[in-house]
């Protein structure tokens, strides 16, 4: 708990304690007095700053005027249930901003320079693209570069959500925000630090509040006008009544009575609940999305995604991994195993993702010594010779170039065909394996209402139809350059209606003006393409698809709050109001009209940090 909250609690159980036991007004007046000297300081700080009339202002008067007409317990009471609601409104702030400031912990606070046989510890700052950094067991990779000595696990938990450790050695890029587990690496530098993986995360994380939704706004607005207009109304209640009795009706007017009506009303109009409750909504949805490692920019995008109609999905890299795996190895006859080595050690050399892909599947140590004059053959694959025997690896091109019978693969993905000694051996089948709550996703997209769902790769047709009919994706272009995607968004922008608003889900740089051009960009992740997160407005950190369906759940569930806070709080003080001026109402449902209506609203509001997004 913050020392702030701390010393609210105090004053307020103060407060009551004094109350409980007070036999003198002087004893309210000591009450009221400690718990709301911070508004009266607030109420002629902002009148004083040229800031307008404030709800610390409506709040201070309304109880200031009932001391003045004898109601000293009222006064207090008043104020002391003001600062309780305003109690509850801070410690919801304070939880939404402590789940946003977990996600700050990525800043590294220094950097191990290397310069020659010398290691100095600087700011991160200072470093240069190009320089050489250490990085120590349990340290923080202070900027994104590539490892050029040593191997070692980082924990990518806060970048990816991963919680497997990522194994790293030389040539592998590294991420600013990673932590180092055990080995000691060096890292040359890629970036400045403030264009680092962290820093452009933190960048976005502080940022999040500045773009406001139209109902933050319309508060906003709403307060500024509507505050003086109350200030005026509660001022003709008790002169209009006065001036009537005086000058019409010849009678002595009841000052007491038509000041505590206009106090009442003073109290019941406080626009607290609209004012704290609305951008509260939005900071808890924004909080718990961070818990949930989705960052979204804005609560105005907040807002648009709960009339999300239509989800434009990439592919590669969104609904697949974007990394190629080895799915399948057909053989002719020999065993697998024996496929996987003779094509891994011909495909040494070579750093084609293909290749990566064979080696990795492989998984053993290879003998060098027995390789020899590796060549790329027309871009079909790769010969070489293995044991002194002639090896191909490649396309059914390949084969048919040196004459070897193959066999065809009615498989989806990449074969890759081997040959020994001029005998074919069998193929492999290589593919970018769809994620595994892709499905789940497009599921549940379905499940919310969200039947526009398409699909746009630049693959071939039968690897993009594949995929779609696997995922449950009908709508599909294929074959598309970006260009090609930019159109297709374009066209069905002008197809829905104004309400409607149109996602695109992407990862690459060849997706950043899609991302742009929809209604929310979101991108897939802090390790994706630096321009596709710059273009987003939503940011996927763990890179799930399901991911998408949850923010759109918890944009729902926020605009129904506001709503709700919004109707709610007009309602109850239009009637109170009504009361009060017919002089049926008392302070105590004023009170009830403002505090107790604040004090719904904020629950109503602090109820989002701790919503379930699958819960739909």
């Amino acid at each position: 708990m913050q020392s702030k909250q701390l010393i609210k609690i105090i004053r307020i159980i103060s407060s009551i304690v004094i109350m409980l036991f007070a036999k003198s007004n002087f004893l309210f007046v000591l009450s009221y007095i400690i718990i709301g000297i911070d508004v009266l300081y607030y109420a002629i700080k902002e009148i004083i700053e040229g800031n307008g009339i404030s709800e610390y202002f409506l709040m201070s008067i309304a109880t200031i005027g009932a001391f003045f007409i004898g109601e000293f317990h009222e006064a207090s009471f008043v104020m002391l249930f003001y600062q309780i609601g305003e109690f509850f409104g801070d410690f919801a702030y304070d939880k939404s901003e402590q789940n946003i400031k977990k996600l700050m912990d990525l800043r590294p606070s220094y950097a191990n320079l290397v310069d020659g046989e010398n290691v100095t510890k600087v700011d991160p700052g200072v470093v240069k693209i190009g320089d050489t950094i250490l990085i120590k067991p349990y340290e923080k990779i202070p900027i994104d570069g590539y490892v050029i000595e040593g191997e070692t696990n980082l924990d990518t938990k806060s970048l990816t959500g991963e919680s497997i450790p990522r194994y790293v050695t030389v040539s592998d890029t590294v991420l600013s925000g990673t932590v180092n587990y055990e080995g000691t690496i060096k890292i040359k530098t890629t970036k400045n630090y403030k264009d680092s993986s962290a820093s452009k995360i933190i960048e976005l994380i502080e940022n999040a509040n500045e773009k406001k939704s139209k109902p933050e706004n319309f508060i906003t607005a709403f307060a500024k006008i509507y505050t003086p207009i109350v200030c005026i109304l509660s001022f003709l209640v008790f002169v209009v009544p006065v001036c009537i009795n005086i000058f019409l009706l010849n009678v002595n007017p009841s000052f007491s009575v038509w000041g505590y009506r206009a106090l009442t009303l003073l109290v019941i109009s406080c626009p607290c609940a609209l004012v704290v409750s609305v951008p509260l909504a939005f900071f808890a949805s924004i909080g718990n999305a961070s818990k949930k490692r989705v960052l979204i920019k804005g609560s105005n995008y907040i807002e648009s995604l709960s009339k999300v109609r239509c989800v434009a999905f990439d592919k590669t890299g969104t609904m697949t991994k974007g990394i190629f795996e080895v799915i399948d190895i057909h053989h002719n006859g020999v065993d697998k195993n024996k496929i996987l080595e003779v094509a891994a050690h011909i495909e040494f050399f070579s750093n084609h993702p293909i290749a990566n892909c064979i080696k990795k599947e492989y998984g053993k140590e290879i003998d060098k010594n027995l390789v020899s004059d590796i060549k790329e053959v027309g871009g079909y694959g790769l010969s070489g010779y293995l044991d002194g025997k002639l090896v191909l690896v490649g396309s059914n091109k390949l084969m048919k170039n040196y004459n070897i019978d193959y066999k065809d693969c009615s498989s989806i993905g990449t074969i890759v065909h081997v040959a020994y000694d001029n005998q074919y051996m069998g193929h492999i089948v290589i593919s970018d394996v769809i994620k595994k709550d892709s499905k789940e996703a497009v599921s549940m997209l379905k499940r919310i209402n969200i039947n526009n769902i398409m699909m746009l790769t630049g693959d071939l047709k039968n690897v993009a139809m594949d995929v779609a009919s696997e995922i449950g994706i009908k709508k599909v272009f294929y074959e598309l350059l970006p260009e090609d995607k930019l159109k297709i968004i374009e066209e069905e922008i002008s197809k829905k209606k104004d309400r409607e608003k149109l996602v695109f889900v992407g990862d690459g740089i060849n997706d950043a003006p899609c991302l742009v051009r929809s209604d929310i960009g979101i991108s897939m992740g802090s390790i994706g393409s630096d321009a596709a997160v710059e273009a987003s407005d939503v940011v996927l950190m763990d890179e799930s698809p399901l991911k998408i369906y949850e923010v759109i759940c918890i944009a729902k569930r926020t605009m129904l709050v506001v709503y709700t806070n919004i109707i709610l709080s007009i309602l109850v003080k239009l009637i109170v109001l009504v009361l009060s001026i017919l002089g049926i109402s008392n302070m105590g449902l004023a009170v009830f009209a403002d505090v107790g209506v604040l004090i719904i609203c904020v629950i109503n509001s602090v109820s989002l940090l701790f919503y379930n997004l699958r819960k739909e």
